[in-house]
This record gives structure tokens, C-alpha cells and sequence, in this order.
């Protein structure tokens, strides 16, 4: 009589796994050096030997470095793009509450990981590398520019907000953000002084509400 395993029980080699699992290493020994030494400098030769592979075994998953930088973006930031535009989609608080989210969110998800030394990175290099540049502002900024304008829009409408320029009021909005990713990854590698970025993005976006609020004494 024959013991057939049950396919739910078998599990696959080690080597399937590992085979598997290799492209998110890749994205993720790619992000650390393409943060640390920009897009120019860096090779795919650099990248794989963070992975612990060939750069054979690179060109396996990814046919250029661009295709390479592009998955990190992917799967890094326009990630925390989709939560926020959910979270506008299903919040039914005030405009304000929304918009501390929308910061707070970001900064959790993006700021306090290695993802957060992109911005810089691109504000380096976008110049030179035109075709990469298009990909992360139609990607990146313009649907995060979207996804803010969208909840100003949302208090003006109800009258939270008295009239602006939305656009202009989305670029202060996010300044701030960009400023304290940008430290993380410049000033705060060869400094002491401390920079609590919540409290400092609270007191921004505090700043900035009372700025655009219709009624600012009742914004807390």
C-alpha cells in the first residue's frame, strides 16, 4: 500500500525556497547601496555581492540596473502611496485628522526605513538620468501630490479649509517631510544633534492646519 503525501503537507526543498525568495533579497541588498552610494556609482556587481549572489543570478530577475531601482520604488514606495489613498478612501473624520494621518503614515512607513534615502537620491540625480526621473515623478510625486490634494480639497469643500492654492499648498505640506528624510540621510551621519522627527513633523503639520484652517482656533 502506497503512502502518498498530501500535497498541503509537502513542503517544498530548501533550494525552491531560497530560489523564491531571491528576488526580494535583491530589492532589498539593491535599496542599501543604491541609498549609499547614489545610481551612478553604484554596480550591479556592488548589488550582488550585498545579496550573497552572482551578478548572474541579478540579471536572472532584473535586465538593468533601472529595471533594478524601478522594483524598489515599486515596492518600497508606491506601497505606502496605496495605504494612504485607502485611508483617504475610508476616512470619514475632519479633513485635518486626515491629513496628520496622510504625514504620520508616511513617515512611519517610508521615513524610519532605508526607502526614506530615495527622495534625496533622485533630487541628486534626476538631471542625468531624465528617463528614471519621469518614472519616479509619474510614480512617486505626482500620485503622492494627488493623494494630499485630495484631502485639501475634501476641507475646503466642507468648509474646514478656507480657499487655497492647492497645489502650492501640498508642496509646503510636504517640504517639511523631504527635509527630515533628506537629514536622515546627510547631515544627522556626521552630527550630535538630535532631531526627533515626529515632534518636529507634528509641530509642522500643527503650523501648517492652522495656516489653512477656516476657524484655526479650533484646530488642537
Amino acid at each position: 500500500m502506497s503512502h502518498a503525501v498530501s500535497p498541503k503537507r509537502a513542503a517544498k526543498p530548501r533550494w525552491q525556497r531560497r530560489k523564491a525568495a531571491r528576488p526580494a533579497e535583491i530589492v532589498a541588498a539593491a535599496l542599501h547601496v543604491f541609498v549609499e552610494r547614489g545610481f551612478a556609482a553604484t554596480k550591479l556587481d556592488d548589488v550582488a555581492r550585498k545579496a550573497g549572489v552572482t551578478k548572474g543570478t541579478v540579471y536572472l530577475y532584473f535586465e538593468s540596473k533601472e529595471a533594478l531601482f524601478k522594483a524598489i520604488v515599486r515596492e518600497t514606495i508606491v506601497p505606502a502611496l496605496a495605504t494612504g489613498e485607502r485611508l483617504v478612501a475610508e476616512h470619514r473624520g475632519s479633513a485635518a485628522d486626515l491629513l496628520r494621518r496622510l504625514i504620520r503614515g508616511w513617515w512611519e512607513a517610508i521615513g524610519e526605513t532605508q526607502a526614506s534615502g530615495i527622495p534625496k537620491l533622485m533630487m541628486a540625480e534626476a538631471g542625468n538620468f531624465p528617463e528614471l526621473a519621469r518614472f519616479y515623478y509619474d510614480e512617486v510625486i505626482s500620485r503622492g501630490h494627488r493623494l494630499l490634494a485630495s484631502a485639501l480639497e475634501r476641507g475646503i469643500k466642507s468648509g474646514e479649509f478656507r480657499p487655497v492654492d492647492v497645489m502650492s499648498a501640498v508642496r509646503l505640506a510636504i517640504a517639511p517631510v523631504l527635509h527630515a528624510a533628506n537629514w536622515r540621510h546627510s547631515f544627522a551621519l556626521c552630527t550630535r544633534e538630535g532631531f526627533d522627527v515626529p515632534k518636529y513633523l507634528d509641530n509642522h503639520v500643527g503650523i501648517f492646519l492652522r495656516g489653512i484652517a477656516k476657524h484655526p482656533d479650533r484646530i488642537n
